[in-house]
């Protein structure tokens, strides 16, 4: 009897810590915005949260969750906008709420015209700040966009080390206490960072690498480094010409894994492991920043732009699979910025000129599409039944999953929001300009830290 416990108390605590997912990277565990969590909130408003913490730089990057510690990117000072005019993404009335970045926090105590880079963790029971590290940037600044500044990527996490890159090209591992173990300048070694409106791509990890998209004017290129030691494991060049601003994702395929890249040409899809390409598909897009979902074979893929396509491929593919593997396609509607998400058989997604919309993902037909109050740069993220939908206004819609258009609530904090938000035991993590939010159940320590 005594054995017979042990092992229901053991896979108890299995199932447990199967439900309770860290949130390592942009979009989750899987890269997929999607938690297999319960009990997630579902009202709250600026004075009713968890805790709330003071950033002291700027960024749009998204937080990052491991254990009991949140972890998130900022910039301290002010680096140049590019010059001329800087296109909004809303249009008509809803273009008068668009708002460029900015905070009274941004440099304090700084020197604005000295650019330094800031990485910081948070206790995640009651939002104390644990370490923060700085990292001075060095080289040329490369121009960006008035809506973000070069700490738009976001950091990565395998539980040992914590990955950091910013739009110079820096990049710093850093240990969970903050302690640098190495770093590399991209933009000095290879080539400069320079992309209309600055660098946005976050960084990847898959098994013992760390995977980073370098698509920019001097040179585009997909490099592979040991996490570890930061040393070099394979680079694939990609061509003269080729942008993007999106993010690397892994795929599983029937084959094995696929790494994914969303860019100005096509997608292309590669072997993680060594960098040889697989297969493409697509037409040229302008500014590509959107990432993909897949499920059970399938890719669920949007391009970026003003109204993009979206659409569906099978994984497994080789060469030009445009007439092999796309099982649907759908000319328009996809969001400029913000990725779709799969869940529960449905794809979501919201845009800059306020439109929802959910979709069949067997088919790609309309399932529903309702015009809402709010400009969404951010990428929605599902768990629970519930569809988290994150406007730059401040507010987040909490959408009822399934076929019938349902609002369980609209929360609003007041504050600009661009990055996703984060799911971790019960909790959501939400950046704006200002602060870090902590959102849902109080949480217990998991580990004393």
């Amino acid at each position: 009897m005594r054995t017979l416990l042990t092992a229901i108390v053991i896979v108890m605590v299995i199932a447990n810590a199967a439900l309770t997912d860290n949130w390592p990277q942009w979009r989750g565990p899987l890269g997929t915005g999607v938690s297999k969590e319960t009990g997630l909130p579902v009202r709250w408003g600026k004075d009713e949260v968890t805790w709330k913490a003071l950033l002291k730089g700027l960024g749009v990057s998204s937080p990052i969750v491991w254990d009991d510690r949140v972890f998130i990117t900022s910039q301290l000072g002010q680096a140049a906008l590019r010059p001329g005019s800087h296109p909004t993404l809303a249009r008509g009335d809803e273009a008068a709420a668009e708002k460029p970045l900015g905070n009274k926090a941004a440099a304090r105590g700084e020197d604005s015209k000295q650019v330094s880079f800031l990485v910081e963790a948070f206790h995640r029971s009651d939002g104390r700040r644990l370490w923060e590290y700085r990292l001075a940037a060095e080289g040329p600044l490369p121009a960006v966009h008035q809506k973000h500044n070069l700490a738009s990527p976001s950091p990565v996490t395998d539980g040992e080390l914590i990955y950091a890159w910013f739009g110079t090209g820096q990049l710093v591992a850093l240990n969970l206490e903050g302690k640098l173990v190495w770093q590399r300048h991209l933009g000095k070694e290879y080539s400069p960072f320079e992309l209309d409106w600055g660098h946005g791509s976050s960084p990847a990890l898959y098994r013992d690498l760390l995977i980073l998209l370098c698509d920019h004017v001097p040179a585009s290129y997909l490099l592979a480094l040991d996490k570890k030691t930061g040393k070099e494991k394979w680079k694939a060049d990609r061509g003269k010409g080729v942008r993007s601003y999106s993010t690397p994702t892994i795929a599983h395929g029937p084959g094995g894994d696929e790494l994914i890249v969303n860019a100005s040409e096509r997608i292309d899809a590669y072997d993680p492991a060594t960098g040889k390409l697989l297969w493409y598909t697509g037409e040229p897009n302008r500014f590509p920043i959107p990432v993909s979902s897949s499920d059970n074979g399938i890719l669920y893929a949007s391009r970026g732009y003003r109204s993009g396509p979206f659409m569906a491929i099978r994984l497994g593919g080789r060469g030009d699979i445009s007439r092999t593997h796309v099982q649907w396609l759908v000319p328009t509607g996809a969001p400029y910025i913000s990725s779709l998400v799969y869940y529960q058989g449905l794809i979501y997604m919201a845009n800059d000129a306020g439109i929802a919309t959910c979709a069949d993902a067997k088919t790609g037909e309309k399932v529903w599409q309702e015009r809402m109050d709010g400009i969404f740069s951010a990428s929605p993220v599902a768990g629970d039944g519930k569809v988290y939908l994150t406007s730059e206004t401040g507010e987040t819609f909490v959408i009822a999953a399934g076929r019938e258009f349902r609002v369980l609530a609209r929360n609003q904090l007041d504050e600009r929001m661009v990055a996703s938000p984060a799911i971790s035991g019960g909790q959501l993590f939400i950046r704006t300009d200002e602060h870090l939010f902590c959102i849902g159940k109080k949480a217990s320590s998991r580990h004393g830290s």
